[in-house]
């Protein structure tokens, strides 16, 4: 009889510990992969494809993610849109998120640095100097809307550099955001036009138009900022995300998109061919 409840003690204990192990296992898991949701300037659609591929591939989490122009996720964040973390395209967004203590303090850094480019489909139309702006041998020239976008407000310091602004003024046509500006110019909707380096070289058709990747000394540096929300917090696949942003991996990745970091801060944007 001894033996007999000496052996069922032991099997009510092994049961138990197991039992608890999965429950935590399980709940471990379920922790470990909350869902995040995360909000991305359009010009950096695909270097934050990459980045979401390559984390999903080490981690095993998934990230949703929704493009558009900084300005208008901005006012969908202060409206309670349900964001963890933004990647801006500039730093006052991020910045006036902050001292409306809507983000998680110490959270805001510097995730990428982008390069301007004047663009064309039609060959031969861009040179590496950009005369045409000042021959103003165009009918439409398109630029993401200053308002809205950082890459318009680079595009109005060079125009503006150049002593262009009035002279091409009336043949300006705005696109909300970078990715839309691309379009317009993409269609022929406008034959030239001011879009972001790493579009282009994730765009076998833009190696076959003209370009020039404008100096970093014509406009103020593009240099794009990510936070992470009050809402995601506690979100540990947002954390994780924010983290990995920084690592030496996903720098590589970003730089590979035609953007700069401020780790290699001397590193020169590369056209083109």
């Amino acid at each position: 009889m001894t033996l007999f409840r000496l052996l069922f003690t032991c099997c009510f204990t092994v049961t138990l510990f197991v039992t608890s192990t999965l429950l935590q296992a399980k709940t471990d898991t379920s922790t470990s992969s909350q869902p995040v949701h995360i909000a991305v300037a359009s010009n950096f659609t695909f270097a934050m494809k990459a980045l979401i591929a390559e984390f999903k591939e080490t981690t095993g989490h998934s990230v949703k993610a929704s493009y558009g122009s900084s300005g208008k996720i901005y006012a969908q964040i202060t409206h309670g849109a349900p964001f963890d973390v933004f990647f801006s395209a500039d730093q006052a967004k991020p910045m006036a998120l902050e001292e409306k203590q809507l983000i998680v303090d110490g959270s805001r850094f510097t995730y990428a640095v982008g390069a301007l480019v004047l663009w064309s489909v039609q060959t031969n139309l861009v040179d590496d100097q950009g005369a045409i702006l000042k021959a103003n041998a165009f009918n439409k020239l398109a630029l993401a809307n200053p308002k809205l976008a950082p890459y318009g407000t680079a595009a109005m310091e060079v125009l503006t550099h150049l002593n262009l602004v009035e002279t091409t003024r009336k043949r300006w046509i705005q696109g909300e955001n970078i990715a839309q500006t691309y379009q317009f110019i993409s269609t022929g909707n406008a034959e030239l036009g001011f879009v972001s380096l790493a579009q282009l070289k994730q765009t076998p058709r833009a190696k076959q138009g003209s370009s020039w990747v404008i100096p970093q000394t014509l406009y103020s540096p593009i240099k794009q900022d990510v936070v992470l929300l009050k809402r995601g917090q506690e979100n540990t696949t947002a954390l994780a995300f924010h983290a990995f942003v920084q690592s030496p991996k996903a720098r590589a990745i970003i730089e590979s998109f035609g953007y700069t970091t401020l780790n290699n801060p001397t590193q020169t944007p590369q056209g083109l061919k």
